[in-house]
């Protein structure tokens, strides 16, 4: 499955915010179970049948694009444009991106009604880097939401439901269904670092006019990259598990894990807040790291641990040329001395599906090891590759074109610099 499935079976699995939701679940776990035997028509119409049972309008328009791609991958093209109308038409599917680089449509795609409908979806995209949107309404709602719960504490779900989630853009949509996921457990969280959400307020309302600063390094992008689109960049608050993602709707930073400062009070985080949540200054350094995945749709799907590090690694390396700067400088801290032991223990697990020893880790993270070492080893692999080559642009179109990761990592000498 390529990026438009995998969005998919993440925003359908996890959301849990209506009664239909666990048969919601059961139906797209069974889907993918005939979709991984191939059996693409019963996987079709399971997830077509669980999309009409879905209450949620973006998680809704996501489980038919999810059919669509299954029908397509069974040549039933009829149904599979059924599919995508009520997704596009109906219920505001406009992934371009996604869509174009699936192969299942490819037959579909020379037949007028698959222009039409293409032509029908108005991108969020730009591809002037000097035009792109910051949109931090949800901020806005957020504190509005924020001081209503002051005065009432004991309908915090309810204010927060009403006033910040169900009222947000699209963006905070995706974000609730992948990144925050549960009511109680968002407010729990807020409770639990009152004083470190009270002290971050003043930088949270403030990231929208760090807007000059962010198009510095999209214009850079656009230099070395020519093929580079620019989506809108929304500012969201979270609970302090995701710095950052990115949807069909732009980028979406998670504010509140970049809002580190002296002023920030800190008492009630943890050891892994205190060194994962990014100083408020190194924002442009996060914002450009998401750009580089909104650009990562040329790449081949593979569940390797190799492939996600290239990833990450790739996201560091690439927005470190745009902003000057990584957005995990403290792995490249810890990993002075450690290089060749860290690449030694990569290997035996980089072509299995292993990212999750590697990335995303936090759990296994201790006071002698941080989490996520996978982003520093797919850095280095993209640095070498970078490095070696004579023509820079050239290099870059390919990283963001992987089709044979193994392949890449032997064209970058990695292991050879390393022994």
């Amino acid at each position: 499955m390529r990026q438009i499935l995998l969005l998919g079976l993440i925003l359908t699995i996890t959301y849990n915010i209506s009664f239909s939701q666990t048969a919601v679940d059961s139906l797209m776990k069974l889907g993918n179970t005939f979709y991984k035997k191939s059996d693409f028509v019963n996987a079709a119409q399971i997830w077509e049948k669980a999309a009409k049972l879905t209450e949620n309008k973006l998680a809704r328009n996501t489980n038919y694009s999810y059919a669509a791609f299954a029908y397509a991958s069974a040549k039933d093209s009829s149904n599979s444009f059924k599919c995508l109308d009520i997704a596009i038409t109906q219920l505001g599917f406009n992934d371009l991106p996604a869509l174009n680089s699936e192969d299942a449509f490819l037959f579909m795609k020379e037949s007028s009604r698959w222009k039409n409908l293409l032509n029908s979806i108005k991108p969020v995209y730009t591809t002037n880097p000097k035009a792109v949107k910051v949109i931090d309404k949800d901020v806005l709602n957020f504190w509005k939401a924020y001081d209503l719960v002051q005065e009432n504490p004991s309908m915090a779900e309810n204010i927060y439901m009403k006033n910040y989630i169900n009222n947000g853009t699209m963006a905070l949509q995706f974000y609730y269904l992948n990144k925050i996921d549960n009511i109680n457990n968002f407010v729990y969280i807020h409770n639990l670092k009152e004083k470190y959400y009270t002290s971050i307020r003043a930088n949270t309302l403030k990231a929208a006019k760090l807007k000059s600063a962010f198009q510095k390094s999209f214009v850079k992008l656009k230099n070395i990259y020519p093929d580079a689109i620019f989506p809108p960049i929304y500012f969201v608050i979270g609970k302090l598990n995701s710095a950052g993602t990115i949807s069909s709707e732009g980028l979406i930073l998670g504010i509140d894990q970049a809002c580190m400062s002296p002023t920030a009070d800190t008492t009630e985080l943890n050891a892994w807040e205190k060194k994962n949540i990014s100083t408020f200054k190194n924002l442009p350094y996060t914002v450009a790291h998401e750009l580089i995945h909104y650009e990562q749709n040329g790449m081949a799907s593979d569940t390797t641990l190799l492939a996600a590090a290239l990833k990450e690694g790739m996201a560091d390396f690439i927005g470190e040329l745009i902003s000057g700067k990584t957005a995990n400088e403290r792995l490249f801290i810890f990993a002075k001395g450690k290089e060749k032991s860290i690449w030694t223990d990569f290997k035996k697990e980089m072509y299995l599906d292993r990212a999750y020893n590697w990335i995303a880790n936090s759990e296994q993270e201790t006071a002698d090891k941080p989490a996520d070492l996978g982003y520093w080893v797919g850095y280095q692999i993209c640095k070498a590759y970078y490095e070696l080559a004579s023509d820079k642009k050239k290099a870059i179109y390919e990283m963001l074109h992987i089709q044979d990761y193994k392949k890449f990592l032997e064209q970058s000498k990695l292991d050879e610099k390393f022994k």
